[in-house]
This record gives structure tokens, C-alpha cells and sequence, in this order.
């Protein structure tokens, strides 16, 4: 055998166990036609100004969410991958969906930072100023599903009253478009159980104690008016053709 050391052949075989679990894994993240970013993270900006969803959420709150909270997670996940480079060749959903297989050195830090890096890029996209009203295939599917915007809304706000501690409370898709609830502690997903999130809220208290202080439930009631419908309506349509939205 040539100077291939224990180091390399560990760091290969380790790339080529988790390149075949993701690619292997029909019931994980479905495995779709877009199979979403790979490799170093960079931090997202916000799709509008910090003010622009005041006063239901404050522009300090935005800021220090966004730049502060956001960018650690983008950072620690970076720092994960210079440790196990072989997992820059994955898509992040495949990654999340096969933690078992990520390098035990590096598993709860990608668990914590990715993790917390595609709920907060979904977060900042699903929301916006003019908020809106759900319409079309979403609206019907939330009709169905749910009996309609306000028993969406008052399930949502009660799975997300009912987190303990820091977590996620969201909506996710099938392939055939039927809607369900899912509520996930810290910064976990549901795209780490093979599923496509429609959307979601951070319960975590930095996303509103400046403004609501400990009264989260206000904060799940309120956080519907900057809710843009028409973005989570893009997403509905993509996932129902099968792709997954990150």
C-alpha cells in the first residue's frame, strides 16, 4: 500500500459513508430536484430593513438576531467544516437529515450551527412589512388541513406556547401537499426527520423579549402580521413539486 496514511483513509471513507446515506435515503428530505446549498455558509441579508417589521418586531431585536445570533451560527458551522472538509460536498439538508453518520467530533456542533443557520435563513424569507392574507393552493390546503386561518393560527400559537426552553414551532409539506404541525427544541429542524418546512417561528427569547419580555404567547399573535403569505405561498408550490426549500 502507498504513504496513504490512517488520517486520509478515515477522512475518505468518512466522505464516501455519508455521500451514500444522503444518496441512499429516499425517506429523508425526499430526496428532491434541488437538493439545496453546499459547503462554507455565508450569512443571508435581510430581505428588507431591521425597522421595516417594527412594531411587532423592533428593529434593535432584528439587528441583534440577525447580526449577532445568525452570524454565530453561520461562523461555528464554518469552523465545523474545516474540521471535517468531506462535508462541504453535501447539501445542507442531506447533511441534517443524516446526522448519524456526521464525525462524532463535529455532530452536535453541526446539529447546533446548521441547524440554527437554515432556520433563521427560512425566517428572515417568510416574513416581511406589508404581511398580506394567504391565498390560492395554500389557503386551500390550510382550509383542509386545519379548518382554516384560525385554527392554523391558534394550533401554531399553542404548540408554540408549549416549547420548553428555546426552540421552533412549524409547518411542513409533503410532497403531496398536506400541511402539519411540528414543534423542535434549540435549533433543530424538521429537514433533520426527511421533511420540507413550509414555515416557522423562533421561540427562542431573543427573537422577542425586548419587546414582549415573557409574554411569548403575545408574541405568537402578534408575529402573524409580518408574515408574508405570498413568499410562503412560493414555497408551498415548490415543495409540492417536489423540491425542497431551505
Amino acid at each position: 500500500m502507498t504513504m496513504l496514511n490512517r488520517r486520509t483513509l478515515l477522512a475518505s471513507a468518512t466522505g464516501i459513508a455519508l455521500a451514500a446515506s444522503a444518496g441512499a435515503a429516499p425517506a429523508r428530505a425526499a430526496a428532491s430536484e434541488s437538493a439545496g446549498p453546499k459547503g462554507p455558509a455565508k450569512l443571508p441579508p435581510l430581505p428588507y430593513e431591521a425597522a421595516a417589521l417594527a412594531p411587532t418586531i423592533d428593529a434593535e431585536t432584528m439587528t441583534l438576531h440577525h447580526d449577532k445570533h445568525h452570524q454565530a451560527y453561520v461562523s461555528n458551522f464554518n469552523a465545523a467544516l474545516k474540521q471535517e472538509p468531506s462535508l462541504a460536498d453535501l447539501s445542507y439538508p442531506d447533511i441534517l437529515a443524516g446526522l448519524d453518520k456526521v464525525p462524532q467530533s463535529v455532530r452536535q456542533a453541526v446539529r447546533n450551527n446548521l441547524g440554527g443557520h437554515v432556520n433563521h435563513t427560512m425566517f428572515w424569507q417568510i416574513m416581511g412589512a406589508k404581511g398580506g392574507e394567504p391565498a390560492g393552493e395554500v389557503l386551500a390546503a390550510i382550509e383542509r388541513d386545519f379548518g382554516g386561518v384560525a385554527k392554523l393560527q391558534e394550533a401554531f400559537g399553542a404548540a408554540g406556547a408549549k416549547v420548553f426552553g428555546s426552540g421552533w414551532v412549524f409547518v411542513t409539506v409533503t410532497s403531496e401537499g398536506k400541511l402539519a404541525l411540528d414543534s423542535k427544541p434549540n435549533q433543530d429542524t424538521p429537514l433533520m426527520d426527511g421533511k420540507r418546512v413550509l414555515f416557522g417561528n423562533d421561540v427562542w427569547e431573543h427573537a422577542y423579549y425586548l419587546t414582549y419580555r415573557n409574554r411569548r404567547p403575545d408574541y405568537l399573535k402578534a408575529w402573524w402580521k409580518v408574515v408574508d403569505w405570498r413568499k410562503i405561498g412560493e414555497r408551498y408550490a415548490l415543495a409540492k413539486q417536489g423540491k425542497l426549500v431551505i
